[in-house]
């Protein structure tokens, strides 16, 4: 049927579309509970961040509190409704994949989520209230920090984007050890370049300041250490084991090499008949 191809390319694509269907349908149900959960997260935020030193936040336009809880409620609806997403989107590629590619691609995404909020945790907890306090440590009587609620959330939701993104490293490096990519042993001698990667992609990813580019380029660097140990010990067990070649092999085409040197080094160390 010369149709079949087109007709399956045209079934892929309703599939797809139907799976982000429902994923927009459910971040736009659940977008009025997220709108609600913003003042209750913008409280708590601000109560766990900021130092008395810096006062309340202030806010420059009657809307800047408005807007910032809507943009606010868009990302808490799809951390909300990121596991009925990530279904939706497993129900579509399942049909594709083998048993084994199945298997890889669920601890992925599993693996995935947990280091991103691991990553989102630990910036909410430990590095943004560290960044806060450094900007609070410049005030003096003369000079009075009036910080607005759009430049606060906006601080707070690239740092913790950055640190979800870059705690994706231990999960990079597993994926380029496996499908063969790079070696183990050529990560380990390119580490001086990685580093000054991880040191870039953390002036890119955060303000520029220097305090915030180490507090994310320090975990970082840890976490490619840790994945390139669970890397390097899954290529060793992975590597097959080549078995001896027995002696009566040792003359074919392919012979052992020693003792072919063997051979003529005795050849050698013969003296010649005379």
């Amino acid at each position: 049927m010369p149709d079949a191809p087109e007709q399956s390319f045209i079934s892929h694509l309703e599939a797809l579309r139907n799976a982000l269907l429902h994923c927009v349908a459910a971040a736009a149900l659940l977008y009025p509970v997220g709108y609600w959960l913003t003042s209750y997260c913008i409280d708590a935020l601000i109560r766990w961040s900021c130092p008395p030193e810096l006062g309340a936040l202030s806010f420059f336009s009657p809307m800047e509190v408005f807007i910032a809880r809507l943009k606010l409620a868009l990302i808490l609806a799809l951390a909300l409704g990121y596991p009925y997403c990530a279904w939706q989107i497993w129900r579509f590629l399942l049909p594709a994949l083998y048993e084994k590619e199945r298997r890889a691609l669920k601890w992925g995404i599993v693996f995935s989520s947990v280091l991103f909020l691991a990553g989102v945790a630990f910036c909410a907890g430990v590095i943004l209230p560290m960044v806060m306090r450094f900007a609070a440590g410049f005030a003096t009587p003369e000079l009075k920090p009036v910080l607005g609620l759009s430049n606060f959330l906006n601080l707070a939701g690239w740092l913790m984007l950055a640190f979800g993104l870059m705690f994706q490293f231990p999960l990079f490096v597993l994926l380029l050890v496996k499908f063969g990519v790079v070696q183990a042993s050529t990560l380990r001698r390119q580490r001086p370049y990685i580093i000054v990667l991880i040191l870039i992609l953390a002036a890119v990813l955060t303000p520029p300041d220097v305090i915030s580019q180490l507090l994310l380029a320090i975990p970082t660097w840890l976490l490619f250490e840790l994945g390139l140990l669970l890397a390097g010990r899954r290529q060793t067990a992975a590597e097959p084991e080549i078995p001896d070649k027995p002696a009566a092999d040792a003359g074919d085409g392919d012979g052992n090499m020693a003792d072919f040197y063997r051979r003529e080094a005795r050849r050698k160390s013969t003296p010649p008949e005379t």
